[in-house]
């Protein structure tokens, strides 16, 4: 489609239609503050050839991703991807594909996100999960408008060990929804005690958490069924080969970011929903459900069901907005997991659960250097205490070729919380090790 700028008899007949005489009134309710002031200062036109040598100039001031060994965690991680992933999900027939309305046309697509769901309800140990949502974020926050969704409850309870990239999705949400999600204190960066009231819809908690931490989760999960609240588990889906899954630990609705799953990190995105939850909350689930069927003449087929919970069917009435989602990623992920297998996931987990705890002894004995919480166990991620502020030592390894890490506010500034999975060699570690003792002398 061709783009077609308005002529000023078009704008002059658009706001006359609303009543109104001028742009300027258009954009009236804008605060003055953040309007441009005076004429846009924009250098002259140049040509395409001259654009991509700026642009080539721009690009080679960054440092390649390939250059730094990754230690960076916090919700996106480093994992292998094999190369079968997106040679499969790369393929026409996937990439191309759309919504699956019409499910004589799309019994490929189907069958791949059914493949989908049942990879996830073996994950999670429950009962249903839908074709994916947007991110791990966007799922948590449907998470709990599920859970409110029971008459009288209405209170949000979130551990302080919830990533604050969830908490603040669930405050953006919460404002249109008529929540704010209330923070529970937790004890050396783990557990805690929530008070369920009869108000309270549901108790989030991240296991692991955001300090990579292992939470108590039967026992809070359990404080949450007594007041008759909904258990919400975020979880890593390739720790489930190591730790119990949600089903298991008591959770009623699990959810996860899905990016771990065959999918690249990619500078922030499109990453994948993952959202499952118990029978009994089929009805409320968001977004896309894929059945399996047969046709006229007995054969297997699939198909999209319970439809009438969608949007496009209920409009807003419907179980929530979600209108479309991540069906590629989804795909990419149930590739993923086929290729990993049930063996693969407990000798990934075990990788990344052994290479963390030897990442974390090497840089504690580092003069200066601690684990922030000691006492704690973990993954594949924690959390240290330096000597200095931790985004000057960051930087500083940036230098010497590794991405050693977030920084934290913990500590004042001296949290530097690592990641190390599968992918990390023993010689890395040893050679950030040496890194980061050479920056802290």
């Amino acid at each position: 489609m061709r783009y077609a700028p308005h002529t000023d008899d078009d704008v002059a007949e658009m706001l006359e239609a609303i009543g109104l005489e001028s742009l300027d009134q258009l954009f009236d309710q804008l605060p003055p503050s953040v309007r441009l002031r005076g004429a846009i200062d924009l250098p002259d036109g140049v040509s395409e050839m001259e654009t991509l040598e700026a642009m080539r100039a721009l690009a080679g001031r960054n440092r390649s991703a390939d250059d730094l060994v990754c230690f960076a965690g916090a919700g996106a991680y480093d994992h292998y991807v094999p190369a079968v992933v997106w040679a499969l999900a790369g393929r026409s027939e996937f990439v191309t594909s759309y919504t699956p309305y019409q499910p004589e046309l799309s019994q490929g697509v189907l069958q791949a996100l059914f493949e989908y769901q049942s990879m996830i309800c073996e994950l999670t140990g429950l009962e249903v999960s839908n074709a994916s949502l947007y991110d791990g974020a966007t799922a948590l926050a449907e998470a709990v408008s599920l859970a409110r969704s029971a008459p009288g409850r209405d209170r949000v309870l979130v551990s302080a060990g919830v990533s604050q990239l969830f908490v603040e999705t669930l405050r953006t949400y919460g404002r249109g929804a008529g929540y704010e999600p209330e923070i529970f204190p937790a004890i050396e960066g783990r557990g805690g005690r929530p008070e369920v009231d009869s108000d309270v819809a549901a108790v989030v908690v991240q296991h692991p958490n955001a300090y990579g931490i292992l939470e108590p989760a039967r026992e809070l999960f359990g404080a949450a069924h007594a007041g008759g609240a909904r258990a919400i588990h975020i979880f890593d889906p390739l720790s489930v080969g190591v730790l119990a899954p949600p089903g298991e630990l008591g959770a009623d609705i699990a959810v996860a970011e899905g990016q771990v799953l065959g999918n690249h990190l990619s500078f922030g995105g499109p990453y994948l929903g993952i959202i499952a939850a118990r029978m009994d909350d089929v009805r409320r689930l968001p977004g896309r459900i894929v059945g399996e069927t047969v046709d006229v003449d007995g054969k297997t087929g699939y198909v999209l069901t319970l439809q009438a919970r969608e949007q496009h069917i209920r409009r807003e009435k419907a179980t929530s907005n979600i209108c479309t989602n991540q069906a590629l990623m989804a795909i990419a992920a149930t590739v993923y997991l086929a290729w990993l297998g049930p063996e693969g996931l407990v000798e990934l987990g075990r990788q990344c659960l052994a290479k963390a705890s030897y990442a974390a002894k090497r840089l504690t004995q580092i003069p200066g250097v601690d684990l922030l919480f000691p006492e704690a166990p973990f993954f594949k991620e924690f959390a240290l205490r330096l000597p200095r502020p931790a985004e000057a030592v960051r930087n500083e390894l940036l230098d010497r070729g590794f991405l050693a890490g977030v920084p934290l506010a913990d500590e004042g500034g001296r949290g530097l919380l690592l990641a190390v999975t599968e992918n990390r060699t023993r010689e890395e570690i040893d050679a950030l090790a040496d890194s980061m003792g050479e920056v802290l002398a």
